[in-house]
Parts: C-alpha cells; sequence; structure tokens
C-alpha cells in the first residue's frame, strides 16, 4: 500500500491566485505560445509573482532530456527547437511592460551546443527589443566546457544563476546527471569574469545543518553573492519523498548566518523558489 505524503503544515499554505494582472499574464503567456517554469514546475508563488505581473520563463520547450528526482518538468524526447520563440518571447515581455525578466529552460542534451545558441539569440532579442531590461537567467550545466559560458555571459545578462539544488553528499540521488563539483566550477568560472552570481538549494531532502553551512561555503568561495533556500516539495510519487518541512525559523537561522558569511542577499523561507524577489538581486 502506498504511504500517502504528509500535509504540508500551516505556513505552507498560500492563497489562491486571483486578481486582473494574474488573468493577465496568464493570458499573455498562453497567447504567446511561451512555457513558463511557474506552470511546469508547479511553484507556489505563481499566484504572488503572476499577480505582480512578473513570471519566470522557460524557454527550448516544456520537455527535459534529465530525468532529476525533484523536478516535476516533463522528462521526453524534446521537440524541434522553435526558432520563432526568442522574438515572441521578446514582444509578450515588452506588451507586460517589465523592467526586469528571469528566463530558464529545460536540458536539451541531445542539440550539438546544448541549447546554447537559442539561449544567446534569446538574451539578445529581448534586450533589443526591450531598451534597458535587465535580465536574470538561470542555466543548465551544458556539460560543453567553459567556452559555452563565455557565450551567455558575452550576451549580457545581468545575473547569471546556476542551481546546486542539494548538499554534495545528497547530489547524486537528487541529482544523477549533474555534478556538485562542476556546478561549483561553473558558478567561479562566470564570477571570475565579473558576472554577478547566483545559486540555490532545496531544504527538507534529509541534509543537516553542517553540510547546508559547507554548501555555503563552498559557494562563496566560488564566487556566488545571491542565494536562495527553499523547502522541497514532492511533485508526485515517483519523485523523491520529503524528509522534513522545515520549520520557518530554522530558514531565518540560515538566513542570518548566510549573511553573516558574506552572501549580499540571501532569500531563505518555506516557499522561497530560485526566482523569488528575482529583482531585488541586481
Amino acid at each position: 500500500m502506498q504511504q500517502s505524503r504528509p500535509r504540508l503544515p500551516h505556513w505552507m499554505k498560500v492563497p489562491l491566485p486571483t486578481g486582473r494582472d494574474y488573468s493577465r499574464t496568464k493570458n499573455l503567456v498562453i497567447k504567446g505560445k511561451l512555457n513558463t517554469i511557474c506552470v511546469s514546475g508547479n511553484c507556489p508563488n505563481k499566484g504572488e509573482c503572476w499577480s505582480a505581473g512578473t513570471a519566470t520563463f522557460m524557454i527550448l520547450g516544456d520537455k527535459c532530456t534529465r530525468d532529476c528526482k525533484f523536478c516535476q518538468v516533463n522528462t521526453l524526447k524534446p521537440d524541434a527547437v522553435d526558432y520563432d520563440e526568442p522574438m515572441r518571447l521578446a514582444n509578450t515581455i515588452k506588451l507586460m511592460n517589465l523592467k526586469h525578466c528571469v528566463i530558464t529552460s529545460v536540458a536539451r542534451d541531445e542539440l550539438p551546443d546544448g541549447g546554447a545558441g537559442i539561449w544567446v539569440t534569446t538574451i539578445k532579442t529581448v534586450k533589443e527589443v526591450n531598451p534597458g531590461i535587465t535580465m536574470e537567467v538561470l542555466i543548465p550545466d551544458f556539460r560543453r566546457g567553459m567556452h559555452v559560458l563565455d557565450r551567455i555571459a558575452d550576451a549580457g545578462p545581468e545575473i547569471i544563476s546556476h542551481n546546486i539544488e542539494t548538499v554534495k553528499r545528497l547530489n547524486p540521488v537528487i541529482r544523477s546527471m549533474s555534478r556538485y563539483e562542476h556546478s561549483l566550477e561553473m558558478l567561479k568560472y562566470m564570477s571570475s569574469k565579473g558576472v554577478r552570481t547566483k545559486s540555490g538549494m532545496m531544504l527538507g531532502l534529509g541534509e543537516s545543518t553542517p553540510e547546508v553551512l559547507q554548501a555555503m561555503d563552498d559557494l562563496l568561495q566560488a564566487g556566488v553573492k545571491v542565494l536562495t533556500l527553499g523547502q522541497y516539495l514532492q511533485p508526485s510519487a515517483r519523485h523523491i519523498s520529503v524528509a522534513e518541512y522545515v520549520h520557518p525559523e530554522v530558514f531565518e537561522m540560515y538566513r542570518q548566518a548566510g549573511l553573516n558569511k558574506g552572501f549580499e542577499i540571501v532569500e531563505s523561507g518555506a516557499n522561497v523558489r530560485s526566482s523569488y524577489h528575482s529583482e531585488r538581486h541586481m
């Protein structure tokens, strides 16, 4: 008999999304034939962000070539690359009148460049159509060497984000197709190029406090300036189970610890996700 998932604690409850701005954002995303991690990743902050007229756009389709044990994005054979997507995204961002945007993508390991070319085109197109906009890009590891990162950085995003997701010990289980050390190498390389870097972790997977603090030290040594910490939520029965619902006081302890260690910004809370309050991280 399958074990039922534990009920969410009261501090995890969020209001249902409503309002004119929420509906407008939803309709613009649908009209632009765009994907968002808000929907694909079932983000708990979708109501808050969409009601504020913001969204985290996901390029290169909604089918991922990886099967991470925490992620709700579909693991299927990807569709053909949509070369019209960068312009549709740029025009939708203009219609939304955004001053700051966040873009992420699925992993496209089947492509010769891992999708880097579309990433570059997207960044440049969005900036050309929306002069003065600032941008955070939440990128996969590409597994193509550091020259790919040069192309992303040279396209001009203000923040490059790449999540380590969990502590070193749990990485082989949670991110079986990504290496903890490689993620740190990526972040260090981008930091060395003068780009503002950011990373995030999920808590409640069975990590210990010393392991979280060690991960913070590892990220600081890689030059990361902004850290996000949020509660892992099990998307379905086939995903890894929640080991613990972390109490808000513990999230606050980690926030203070991160700031004391030297991060410029630490977003730490049960409902925090990678792009949460991204406009404040500039």
